[in-house]
């Protein structure tokens, strides 16, 4: 903790207001979702785009793949960044800074002449979009205190929830079209709008610490861990084998270092490149447990449902995006009440009653077979999603309400960490899994299951991959239920812990580490 009589630090923040949204902070709310939308787009408006940019540079499949991973790769690694960042030059400094390296690597990315360029230039666009959302959250959390975290995380959700429904569409929409490079280009105008809006609209950075020094140790341990972890799970579920040296060199070292970071944060305190001392606090490392399992499982779900209209159904990857349309749809039903919900009752009595929601319907998942219609299908998908948009803002929101203001940044950035690494081992595994059934169910495919895709099954082949869905299924409703454990061990009340101050009470007060 800062001294209060410390010349370096500018502490004039104004102190959260209790209530609705006043007009700052809906401001803000603005400003955080136009920068975050675009950013999180961009990890699946690619997707649907890996033909195409196979045959535009005369690649393999395998080669342009980087063109995802590496994007992917670079958002993990710069996310860890973000807490020292925002404490070193302040949150609206490193959030415009941010949106502009993501705009310049954009329009690299558009203007690429080879498939290096371009991977290269992905890393750049993703190095910056990985600290748009932490820095997003940070300002929002401090902004909003504890008495509306759950409406503002809320409004957190919007972007990560427009992503999978609107990625595949636009990016099918353009490349029937335009041509590959405005899958980059549309960023600009959007992300501009967000950068004026910043600049227009948000204060002046009055939480700096102009003598906060980087921990240059952590940035070498955790950074190129997280790097690896995502790697290696990522080539997992490409369809490399376990014991792949790449999966197993990815793996293995990624858990080297980050075993290795937490030691040394251990030692260093505050001063850490995040403060993993957080998570003695029983209400912060429950939350964070839940979102592990909750995020592992949801994303891998997300993986799943549309690799299955691919393969069972037979649809196109734009057809089999919008079968996500309506988890989106339903999480935009819920998530505005939830807000509210959130910060008025019991967070952990949100979580327990959204998340059986979204259990039953990864339930119903477990029950369809080939001849299934679409309908129920949809209607399953609503269900999870009007449990989703339950489930996260009172997850998220949760997190901060026993943590000092000045904990904030070092919050956010641990819990976005977390959902990263869950993000990657829980599509992974899943799709090992997936490999596994289809093999189980086809002793005679040895293949990928991209390749089963492309082998257009006929009907018998497709009941039979249908039931290696289903297994799989299974796998990812065990996984989300695991969340209900560490949710019994959340805070009941919205009330700070005992020997704490709210964040409105120390408004003002900032974090000396980083």
């Amino acid at each position: 903790m800062i001294d209060p009589e410390t010349t370096d630090v500018e502490m004039t923040a104004a102190e959260p207001k209790p209530g609705g949204f006043d007009p700052a902070l809906r401001r803000l709310a603005i400003v955080v979702v136009l920068g975050a939308i675009m950013t999180i787009l961009d990890t699946t408006i690619t997707n649907v785009a890996v033909n195409t940019l196979g045959r535009a540079f005369g690649t393999s499949l395998s080669t342009i793949q980087w063109v995802l991973t590496g994007y992917t790769l670079a958002l993990s690694m710069s996310i860890p960044l973000s807490g020292w960042a925002i404490a070193r030059f302040g949150a609206k400094t490193m959030w415009i800074t941010s949106l502009l390296l993501f705009i310049g690597g954009s329009v690299l990315c558009g203007l690429a002449w080879d498939v290096t360029s371009l991977v290269g230039f992905r890393l750049l666009q993703g190095f910056g979009a990985g600290m748009i959302m932490p820095i997003g959250q940070t300002m929002l959390a401090r902004a909003a205190g504890p008495d509306r975290m759950g409406r503002v995380m809320s409004v957190v959700s919007i972007p990560a929830m427009l992503a999978p429904v609107l990625g595949p569409v636009v990016g099918g929409l353009i490349l029937d079209h335009l041509s590959w490079r405005w899958m980059f280009y549309v960023n600009v105008p959007f992300c501009l709008i967000a950068v004026v809006a910043a600049i227009r609209l948000l204060p002046a950075d009055a939480i700096r610490d102009r003598g906060s020094r980087l921990d240059v140790l952590g940035l070498l341990l955790l950074s190129p861990g997280l790097g690896a972890l995502v790697y290696g799970t990522s080539e997992v579920g490409q369809g490399v084998a376990l014991t792949d040296a790449r999966v197993l060199a990815g793996v293995l070292g990624g858990v080297a270092l980050v075993a290795a970071y937490l030691v040394h944060a251990a030692r260093k305190g505050r001063a850490a490149l995040v403060d993993t001392r957080l998570l003695r606090n029983r209400n912060f490392a429950a939350v964070n447990g839940v979102l592990f399992a909750y995020v592992g499982a949801l994303f891998a779900l997300m993986a799943l449902v549309p690799l299955y209209f691919q393969v069972v159904v037979g649809d196109t990857p734009l057809k089999s995006g919008l079968m996500m349309a309506p988890l989106g749809l339903g999480a935009m039903v819920t998530m505005p009440f939830s807000g509210r919900l959130t910060d008025r009752i019991s967070p952990r009595l949100l979580v327990f009653c959204s998340l059986p929601v979204v259990l039953l319907g990864m339930l119903g998942l477990t029950q369809v077979d080939a001849d299934t219609g679409r309908v129920p299908l949809i209607a399953l998908m609503f269900a999870i999603g009007l449990g989703h948009g339950m489930m996260m803002p009172a997850a998220m929101g949760s997190s901060y309400r026993t943590l000092d203001r000045s904990e904030i940044s070092s919050a956010t950035t641990t819990v976005n960490v977390g959902m990263r690494v869950a993000s990657s081992f829980g599509v992974a595994a899943l799709l090992v899994l997936l490999q596994r059934n289809v093999e189980q169910e086809l002793p005679g495919v040895r293949g990928s299951v991209a390749a089963v895709a492309e082998a257009g099954p006929p009907a018998r082949v497709a009941s039979l991959l249908s039931a290696a869905f289903t297994h799989t299924f299974w796998w990812a409703l065990v996984i989300a239920a695991v969340a209900l454990v560490p949710a019994a061990l959340m805070q009941g009340r919205a009330r700070p812990a005992p020997g704490r101050r709210p964040a409105e009470e120390a408004a003002g007060t900032v974090h000396s580490g980083h």
